[in-house]
């Protein structure tokens, strides 16, 4: 039961971030000038604080396959755990994509591949997963200071949240800022969109081992290590 009710936990997660996040882009899509790409960060923003706050304690509200592998290479999280995290991560993000394809206008849906991350024209294919894993590196590093450390401040999941606004700030314009294969995985799977998709596996994923690895052997205190 306990198994379910975790595995529950990240697939309404996922589902939230993805419907809300991609929901935003249509909508900016639809109604030029009304959401912007401030709009759009925080609906990320506030979505992802939210149901962090919310299922925390049901699953440890990861949401993120990065976040999942980073709390296994940190011996937070079994292997056996962790795949079944990842598996419910990408399904409740492709339902929550196909939602948005069938709700929403489709012209808007279209003109922006159903908010499915792309790298911009003046950028490589490396310098879109580097600039994906140094903002995922801050995003799992939100995750360790503030929910897995025992010297975590009590501030929910907003701390971890938060981190979206300035990502998507900084990197939407070029990457479109995911941090998450499971947020590329889902939209890019509906829409059927998979032009450097390997960024948003290869960056996240580097950039959370990373901190994961930084957290265990250095910045976590000794009772939580």
């Amino acid at each position: 039961m306990s198994n379910i009710r975790a595995l529950t936990a990240e697939f309404v997660g996922t589902f939230a971030l993805v419907f809300v996040g991609t929901g935003a882009i249509v909508t900016d899509a639809m109604r030029p000038g009304q959401v912007g790409l401030l709009g759009v960060a925080l609906a990320h923003a506030l979505v992802l604080a939210v149901m962090v706050t919310a299922l925390m304690r049901v699953s440890g509200a990861h949401f993120n396959p990065a976040v999942t592998v980073g709390l296994w290479m940190a011996n937070k999280v079994d292997g056996k755990t962790a795949g079944t995290y990842i598996g419910t991560q990408l399904v409740g993000a492709s339902v929550a994509a196909l939602l948005v394809m069938l709700i929403f206008p489709q012209a808007a849906v279209q003109a922006v591949s159903l908010g499915t991350p792309s790298i911009a024209g003046e950028l490589d294919l490396v310098g879109a997963i580097l600039i994906e894993a140094i903002l995922t590196f801050f995003l799992v590093t939100a995750v360790f200071g503030t929910a897995v450390s025992s010297e975590a401040p009590a501030v929910g999941g907003f701390g971890i949240g938060l981190v979206l606004v300035f990502a998507i700030l900084v990197g939407g314009p070029l990457t479109g800022a995911a941090l998450n294969p499971a947020r590329a995985f889902g939209p890019a799977l509906v829409a059927q969109q998979w032009t450097g998709h390997a960024a948003y596996w290869i960056g996240p994923l580097l950039g959370g081992t990373v901190a994961a690895l930084l957290w265990a052997k250095v910045l976590l205190p000794k009772e939580t290590t």
